[in-house]
């Protein structure tokens, strides 16, 4: 429920049943309100975001380069609100993706058809690790990666698909990767992803699971600092 009393957050969504999972509840319990829309089911995105703190652009099964989805036409073009009124901008995956398409950038599949699905190395560069110690591990679902865009800054890398994460002048994120998953969430995605399982490079269902025992703290507590950074409010972690 939006309320007057708390600054608001747009979540962009993609799906029906998608939520913002870990991200919206760090960003409740900073003392923000969730402004939730959902594009592709006809939900308008703000002309301006003089009422929202800042926005957070989630993934989803579609591709940024899906030119002929009306959807992704118009959010990719939306990108151009909180770049030029510099709000605080997160991309997550396909959030990401889009948001590299709106600066100019490429989105491509791995030259040898390659995909990060499950758990994998991330490595931060020198620039990344003088904001925060990233994660040894992330959590990946995805076929298509970015180039950097032009004036960007790069965070952190993989040995698959190189560009993990960037900075965008002061305000605009974008990471490939995902720390936003529950575990209802990661239990849900193996359930309805499993015939993804069989691509080139992707790892077995229980491996998810597996995976998520062991590194999945240190990527909560990672998530947590990085929104801090973000949008400038202390995160309980």
């Amino acid at each position: 429920m939006i309320s007057g009393k708390r600054p608001q957050i747009l979540i962009v969504l993609h799906q029906e049943n998608s939520s913002p999972g870990r991200v919206g509840h760090m960003l409740i319990e900073a003392g923000y309100d969730l402004d939730v829309r959902r594009p592709p089911l006809g939900d308008p995105l703000p002309q301006t975001l003089s009422n929202h703190a800042g926005a957070v652009v989630f993934g989803g099964p579609m591709s940024a380069n899906d030119h002929h989805e009306e959807f992704i036409r118009r959010e990719t073009d939306w990108l151009a609100v909180p770049l030029k009124e510099d709000k605080p901008l997160l991309g997550i995956c396909l959030g990401a993706q889009m948001l590299v398409n709106h600066l100019g950038g490429k989105v491509n599949g791995h030259h040898e058809g390659l995909v990060e699905i499950g758990w994998y190395p991330l490595h931060a560069t020198e620039e990344g690790k003088k904001l925060m110690h990233w994660p040894e591990m992330v959590y990946h679902f995805h076929r298509e990666g970015f180039s950097l865009p032009r004036d960007a800054t790069l965070l952190a890398t993989s040995d698959t698909y190189p560009n993990q994460a960037f900075r965008y002048g002061d305000k605009a994120w974008g990471i490939q990767f995902h720390g936003e998953l529950t575990r209802m969430m990661m239990h849900r995605w193996v359930v309805h992803g499993a015939h993804r399982f069989e691509l080139p490079g992707a790892q077995p269902g229980r491996d998810h699971l597996g995976g998520r025992l062991i590194w999945d703290m240190h990527l909560k507590r990672w998530l947590g600092e990085f929104l801090e950074t973000i949008f400038g409010r202390p995160i309980v972690r």
